[in-house]
Parts: structure tokens; C-alpha cells; sequence
């Protein structure tokens, strides 16, 4: 079944699959965040493939979804036969249970709903799908159009790699792209008895891939600023491989009005200090501008899955609702001067892997 699905001009460096067919140990893993501030709400849609070639370790594909209130669904994709990927655009899914005959290809919205009884598809313009949990009788189904932004990168220019041009070689493990830091989502989503319709909703997606997981990692992501439309946030740091040896890395990227203002180590100075939940500050100063993220959560959170070489384990903490303040100023002759300050109270934290007994206190980048 032919779809008429096509790619966007604001496509970044690595939106295809990276799965080579070899049988060395390898994931993938995507991520899209749908936030309804209307409802106060958040959906957030994971997805991975861990060895899909069959090769060393455990095989199978996942669906996860953090849904309205944090609550949690997983489904097991255990057929990785049935996962298929575009290599070179975004665009991939996952057939659990089907009436179809065929290998599993992206399909027309009607189709997809006709034939596919479980299972999810995705690409850069469109994501649909549909989980039940026999056990606990949830039902989670979902529709939604996408008109992105901001990809990754200044608006009208070429998308940048998130972890620079280095990262097209097998350098860095795990891999790390922000696919859309801002979009807008149109349709529908359902969570058991509940329909949430939209129009125009702040949508983001990201993804990760390689052989490793960080050792110990934190992220936060936002954009749904109270009166401040036109904004993005998404930053993050962790314990990365680097070919033979261990280091620590973040990283602070903010759409505006057209402008993409990047803080990393090859450019920046970035200091951090995480606590093992309920705080996340940051501060990062390259030589034209300063910003400064201040973000608190009193939610519990809720645990989620993440890669290992175990396979999937719960060893990730997500809160959908916590409080963010973020300041960018400008430098000018001399001068500092406060460009933004923001706030919102839908911003995404999380930490993951450990160890997480004290604050991680740290700082990377130009000296």
C-alpha cells in the first residue's frame, strides 16, 4: 500500500534509521512529546528497537507512552520482523497485531486504522497509533498532523547535528539528534475513556541510537512557555563513551523568533547542578550571550524504560509538569543585557542511570 507521506525541508542530519544489518549490539530510539495546555497535559511517546538484526543480546522493539497525569503505558514489540525504517527521512513504525499479509510499511491514515488492531507509525509530518494493555485493560489511541518549525538550527539555514559534525561518525556513544525542537500538532489523541482534540498544540521529537546508553544523564525540554509562543528549549547532559574513554558533556539549545542560540562545549562554557530529582539548574555563556535555567518540580514523577544491555529497564525518571524560569541575555559592547525571561509550568525533566546519590556538580566546554 503506496503512501503519499513526504519528508520536510527542515529535515536535520540523522532522521533515518542508522541499523546497519550487522549483528554488533545496537538500539534506536525515538522520542515525540505532545503538550496540551489547554488541558494542562502532556503525551509522550517513546519508541526504540533494540537488535534488530537478531544479533548479540536481547531482540524486540517497545512502545511507551507517558500519558495525562503521568500515567504510564508499555507495550513489547517482540516480532522485530514487523519494525520498518526509512535510512534516509524520518519515518519509521511497528505492527504488534494486524490483519495484513505483508511486511510492515507506513500506510494511509484510513488503512493504518482499518488494518492495524496494534502498533504505531511515524514520520515528520504524521504519527498515529494504537496500544491496549490486556492486563490492565488501558487503551491508548492517537492521530495528529505535524507542521513544523524550527528543525534544528537557525530558521532558513542548513540543520545543524545536535552533537556537531563529528557526530556522523561512529564517535559518540549513544548517538543524539533533536529531529523538530518545535512544531505544531493538529487531531487527536485518546487515553482510555478520554478524546483530547487539538489544534495547533506545541509538538517536539528527538531520538538516540548506538551501541551504549549513557552511564548517568539529565534533560530538559519545553515548548509551552506561558505568553511566549514562539519559543523552545531543550537541554541535557551526560556520561558519554567516546571511543575508549568516558567523558561529561551538556548542552543548551533555544529557538526565538527565528534565531537559534546554541550553547555547547566547542562553543561555550556550560556548568550544571542536578540533584537526584526535584532540581535542575543550568547556566552557559558563549561569547555573545548567557542563559540561565532554573527548574523545580514537587511531582513525584514517574519511571519509565530506557536501553540497556539487558534490555529495557526502569532506569529513568520523567516529571511532564515541572516549573522552569529560563533568562538569555545579550552581550553587547561591554554590556549584558536581559533578551528573554520565560516561564513555563508544562516543562519535561528528567534524570537516568546513576549513580544519583548526591547533586552532580559539573561543568564542561571552554575554559
Amino acid at each position: 500500500m503506496k503512501s503519499s507521506f513526504t519528508t520536510h525541508a527542515l529535515q536535520t542530519p540523522h532522521s533515518g534509521f542508522h541499523g546497519d544489518g550487522t549483528d554488533r549490539r545496537f538500539f534506536e530510539g525515538w522520542y515525540y512529546r505532545l503538550t496540551l495546555p489547554e488541558y494542562g497535559q502532556t503525551f509522550a511517546f517513546m519508541y526504540s528497537i533494540q537488535n534488530p538484526s537478531a544479533g548479540k543480546g536481547f531482540s524486540d522493539g517497545a512502545a511507551q507512552i507517558l500519558g495525562p497525569n503521568e500515567e504510564y503505558l508499555c507495550r513489547t514489540f517482540p516480532k522485530v520482523d514487523q519494525f520498518w525504517a526509512w535510512t534516509q527521512a524520518l519515518g519509521h513504525g511497528h505492527w504488534r497485531k494486524t490483519d495484513l499479509a505483508q511486511p510492515a510499511v507506513l500506510l494511509e491514515p484510513e488503512a493504518f486504522e482499518h488494518h492495524i488492531q496494534e502498533g504505531y507509525q511515524a514520520t515528520a509530518t504524521h504519527h498515529q497509533g494504537i496500544l491496549k494493555d490486556p492486563g490492565s485493560g488501558q487503551v491508548a489511541k492517537w492521530q495528529y498532523a505535524i507542521q513544523p518549525v524550527y528543525g534544528w538550527g537557525k530558521s532558513g539555514q542548513a540543520q545543524q547535528s545536535t552533537a556537531g559534525w563529528l557526530s556522523q561518525f561512529q564517535i559518540f556513544e549513544p548517538g543524539w539528534q533533536i529531529l523538530m525542537a518545535h512544531g505544531f500538532a493538529t487531531g487527536w489523541a485518546e487515553w482510555n475513556d478520554k478524546r483530547y482534540t487539538f489544534t495547533n498544540a506545541p509538538a517536539y521529537s528527538e531520538k538516540n541510537w548506538g551501541g551504549a546508553f549513557p552511564t548517568k544523564w539529565f534533560w530538559l525540554n519545553c515548548n509551552a512557555f506561558d505568553q511566549e509562543p514562539d519559543l523552545a528549549l531543550t537541554a541535557g547532559g551526560g556520561r558519554r563513551q567516546v571511543i575508549a574513554w568516558m567523558e561529561s558533556a551538556a548542552m543548551v539549545g533555544i529557538h526565538y523568533r527565528g534565531n537559534f542560540y546554541e550553547f555547547v562545549p566547542w562553543n561555550a562554557t556550560v556548568e550544571w547542578e542536578v540533584s537526584p530529582w526535584g532540581s535542575w539548574k543550568m547556566r552557559a555563556s558563549s561569547d555573545l550571550h548567557t542563559v540561565e535555567l532554573t527548574a523545580t518540580t514537587a511531582e513525584s514523577g514517574a519511571f519509565v524504560r530506557a536501553p540497556t544491555a539487558q534490555g529495557l529497564e526502569f532506569v529513568c525518571r520523567d516529571t511532564t509538569n515541572g516549573q522552569l524560569m529560563l533568562k538569555l541575555w545579550h552581550k553587547v559592547n561591554g554590556k549584558t543585557e536581559l533578551l528573554l525571561e520565560a516561564h513555563s509550568s508544562l516543562c519535561c525533566l528528567e534524570v537516568g542511570g546513576s549513580p544519583w546519590d548526591t547533586a552532580w556538580v559539573e561543568r564542561c566546554g571552554l575554559r
